[in-house]
This record gives structure tokens, sequence and C-alpha cells, in this order.
């Protein structure tokens, strides 16, 4: 997946007038004073892209949030709100991860909450390094466990919220990742056509989505060594 990913910094995102990470762009994050061999190639791929002309965003995601401005700043990269709202060659459009639209699942919400307050994750960073490893391996275990236990609809992005949040912003497009299922999903927007784009995760191949003024297409990159 390193070697997919670096080899698409050095390939495709070059050319492109920006690029935008949408969240879960690491399996976990502890904090920008975890030093690694990976943190320290993805930092500089990214860097590398926004050096020679490429600008870079990034929103978080519901494994990475943890990443901050040490990171970004090394890594060439400007952070983003979880809701922004940007302009696609004329077309206003939402990006985020897509975690807030999955509504039904009660429980990740929750989880989602108390993550996100200010105090714990002060409190989280000041706990050393081996803690907060043992810490975000438990979480994993947990929430694979739990997923198992979830019907996939709960998990999946609630329609209203989606419609909800796009009449919020007064958008037709909004692109989004979290849920692994990448698609081009046709709706009506206050009786208009809109679309809720879904980015897929790097698994088993990469998934990007190319945007230019002819459209959108989403595209798989093979997971190669080369």
């Amino acid at each position: 997946m390193t070697a997919a990913f670096l080899r698409f910094m050095r390939e495709d995102a070059l050319n492109a007038d920006a690029l935008y990470v949408l969240g879960d762009l690491f399996e976990f994050s502890i904090g920008d004073d975890e030093v690694s061999a990976l943190n320290g190639e993805v930092a500089a791929a990214f860097l590398a892209c926004s050096q020679q002309g490429t600008p870079v965003y990034f929103i978080h995601g519901n494994r990475d949030f943890m990443v901050g401005r040490r990171f970004a700043r090394a890594a060439g990269m400007t952070l983003l709100p979880e809701h922004t709202l940007i302009d696609l060659y004329g077309e206003p459009t939402l990006i985020m991860h897509g975690d807030t639209l999955c509504i039904d699942d009660a429980g990740y919400q929750r989880y989602r909450r108390i993550t996100r307050w200010g105090w714990l994750q002060w409190l989280f960073m000041r706990l050393p390094l081996s803690f907060r490893l043992n810490i975000a391996d438990g979480i994993r275990s947990k929430s694979a466990a739990a997923k198992e236990g979830k019907v996939m609809q709960v998990m999946d992005v609630n329609q209203a919220e989606v419609e909800r949040q796009m009449q919020r912003y007064n958008v037709r497009t909004l692109i989004h990742g979290h849920t692994h299922r990448p698609n081009i999903h046709h709706l009506q927007i206050n009786e208009q056509a809109a679309r809720r784009i879904v980015l897929g995760d790097w698994y088993s191949q990469g998934s990007v989505l190319v945007v230019d003024t002819g459209g959108v297409e989403l595209q798989n990159r093979p997971l190669t060594l080369a």
C-alpha cells in the first residue's frame, strides 16, 4: 500500500492542480511525536508535491484525527475543517471524511464526540508513547469486534443527513470517504440533480477520484512494489 501511494505521489499527484486527502491516510495516529519510517516517507512525499506546485489539503478521518500541525508543516499540507466547501472548476463542492453522515451508528457517534474533546486529547498526548500505542491497538480491536455485530446499513450514511448537509451548504456535489464503498450516487436536492461521490480504500487497490473540467472519474491504482 505504501509503495502504491508513493508511486501515485510521484506519477499522478505532481500533475494535479491540487490534492485533497479526505482522512484515514493512516490506520491510526497517536500524535505527531510518533517518529517512524512510514510517517517520514509519507510526509516527504507530500512535501515534494507541495514544493513542486501542487497544494496538498487534508481533512482528518476517524483513524487519524490526531494528525496535527507539526506533521502538517513537515508534509507541506494545509489542514481543513471537517466540513469544507471548495470550488471544483466552477462547481461548489462539499468535501468531508464522511463519518459525520453515519448518524444511525449511535455508538460510533458517541465515541467520536468523546475522542474530539480537547481536554481529553491534551491528556492523551501527555501519556508515554508506548501507552498511547497500546491504547490505539485496544481501540482498533474493539472497533473491529463492534463492526462484526452491526448491520451494514447502520454503518453507512444516513440519506436524510446527506441531504441536510448538502442543503446547508447549498451544493449539488458532495465528496467523502469513510464507508469504503466507492461509487457515484445520483439524487435530488431541492428538485435539482445532485451527486454524492464516495472514495474507496487502499486495501486491495489504490482508489482515487480524478476531477477536471471534463467531469469526475473514480479510478483504481494497482498495489505494486514498482
